[in-house]
């Protein structure tokens, strides 16, 4: 008969007979640890609990663990004689304890928290590791703290439960993305980091080639040109959670480094992109934040102009009720105009460069003429006053392409040199196509009523574009400059003095 033993007791054919409590050295040994969400699964018997002592609280005769892992808290009871064990034994040290779970009388149960009706009467205590005082507390929201000081010591900042719960549901949101899409034949491809510096709206981020000297690579400001290019090879149906960046101002909902869901459809019409995000949206709020409610279905479609007019921006907030924060007023702004003025007098795009005009308007676009006039396929969603998202029908016709940087004024050879890879790949046959990126991050922190997307990002870049933890950008060793073929060139310090005037 096979007899295993385990926190002091045997198990036979599913029985369980208690024996005298074994060191802890041979009951960790045998015994799988139990999570602490589980626990009032097991009342009655022993279990092994890892994790971090929230709290102590020492009255006297007894002693009173508030234990956590990374699926709930649960209180353990330790006697005065196992306390004694460990008199230094502080907040935030990491334990392996064994107990018995036992139900708490009526009167001390906590409904606040899950596991509040039971707790841990403890038998061992093996400590993991001992934590000094923290340098922060992290037992608040902390708001009333300074970013910088979070941000040196986000490890910690995370073990707060506000941003575990902001990052825990921005894993469902994916998760939910995900599944949808897939269900809709949707391939989630990754596209490179390492790309080509071409202009889409923002500064990038270089990075110096070493076996190629004098050359750089950039990173991808978003996929815009590889989800095309996905779509030429045939996929129909492409996303990803892209990691982004962009050598931008820094502000709330803005970050170097971030993440959209980006997605592109083949043989598709603006209006069937439009109706795919729309459902999807609705369905994550339902899904995941019932306490909201959408203020009008189907989203409000306004015309860019009459946005203008109305609201003077094309972030129009048309909430009813701004005071209501589970009130979520969606709406889509369509028909933006292709080019603005620069302040050199030439033309730029509003949004990107590949976008398809109005059909209406895509003679003058060939043409070249009634430039200000040319509306874009391109639509924005928009949340409460925020735009959370952006994309449009693309150009797939490599002479609209073209006309669209002609009319920008780039020469032809720039136009072959930076975009020669699209415009070749639009000969062989690419299927119209269209999609849409969303801000990921400025999503979540919305839905979860933050006010900064760095609250629902794991370690994000601070305001003065510090990276959290490692502080970077930093310095880097001579030999890699040199490996690179770079050197850095110091601007000279204007002296402080004043020239001498002449007197009269």
């Amino acid at each position: 008969m096979r007899r295993i033993v385990y926190e002091g007791r045997i198990r036979e054919r599913g029985q369980v007979q208690l024996l005298p409590p074994r060191p802890f050295c041979v009951i960790k040994m045998c015994m799988e640890r139990t999570l602490i969400s589980e626990t009032p699964q097991h009342i009655g018997t022993m279990v092994l609990l890892k994790g971090w002592l929230v709290s102590i609280r020492d009255h006297g005769g007894v002693s009173f663990f508030t234990m956590r892992d990374a699926t709930g808290i649960v209180q353990v009871v330790v006697t005065k004689a196992l306390r004694a064990q460990y008199p230094l034994l502080s907040e935030w040290s990491t334990v392996a304890l064994t107990g018995q779970i036992t139900e708490r009388p009526e009167k001390l149960r906590n409904p606040a928290m899950p596991t509040g009706s039971i707790e841990v009467q403890a038998q061992a205590i093996e400590v993991l590791s001992v934590a000094q005082p923290l340098p922060l507390p992290i037992d608040s929201e902390g708001y009333e703290i300074t970013e910088d000081l979070r941000l040196r010591y986000r490890y910690l900042d995370l073990r707060r439960e506000r941003i575990q719960r902001n990052l825990k549901t921005r894993q469902q949101m994916q998760d939910i993305v995900r599944e949808s899409l897939r269900a809709q034949r949707f391939y989630e491809i990754e596209t490179p980091l390492l790309t080509k510096s071409t202009p889409e709206g923002a500064r990038d981020f270089v990075v110096p080639s070493r076996l190629q000297p004098g050359t750089f690579y950039a990173l991808p400001q978003s996929p815009q040109q590889y989800k095309q290019l996905l779509m030429v090879a045939g996929f129909e149906r492409y996303f990803q959670f892209a990691r982004c960046l962009r050598d931008e101002d820094l502000r709330a909902d803005r970050v170097l480094e971030f993440t959209q869901l980006d997605l592109e459809m083949s043989f598709t019409t603006r209006e069937e992109v439009m109706a795919l995000n729309e459902a999807l949206l609705i369905h994550l709020v339902k899904t995941l934040f019932p306490q909201k409610h959408i203020q009008e279905l189907p989203f409000p479609c306004i015309d860019y102009a009459d946005a203008m007019k109305l609201y003077k921006t094309d972030r129009p907030d048309i909430r009813k009720d701004k005071n209501d924060p589970n009130l979520l007023a969606f709406c889509w702004v369509v028909n933006f105009p292709f080019f603005e003025k620069t302040d050199e007098g030439g033309w730029t795009f509003t949004h990107n460069p590949f976008s398809e005009p109005l059909p209406e308007h895509k003679k003058d676009l060939l043409a070249k003429k009634n430039i200000e006039h040319i509306l874009t396929t391109q639509y924005d969603i928009v949340l409460n006053g925020s735009e959370i998202g952006g994309g449009s029908i693309r150009a797939h016709e490599p002479h609209t392409l073209h006309t669209v940087f002609e009319i920008m004024g780039f020469k032809k050879d720039r136009i072959q040199e930076q975009f020669g890879h699209m415009l070749e790949a639009f000969t062989y046959g690419p299927p119209p196509h269209g999609g849409i990126a969303w801000g990921f991050d400025r999503l979540v922190a919305m839905l979860m009523n933050e006010p900064s997307i760095r609250e629902v990002i794991a370690l994000p870049t601070g305001g003065s574009g510090k990276t959290a933890i490692m502080d970077a950008p930093s310095p880097i060793d001579p030999q890699q400059l040199k490996e690179l073929k770079l050197s850095i060139v110091h601007e000279k310090k204007r002296s402080s003095k004043k020239k001498p005037t002449k007197r009269s």
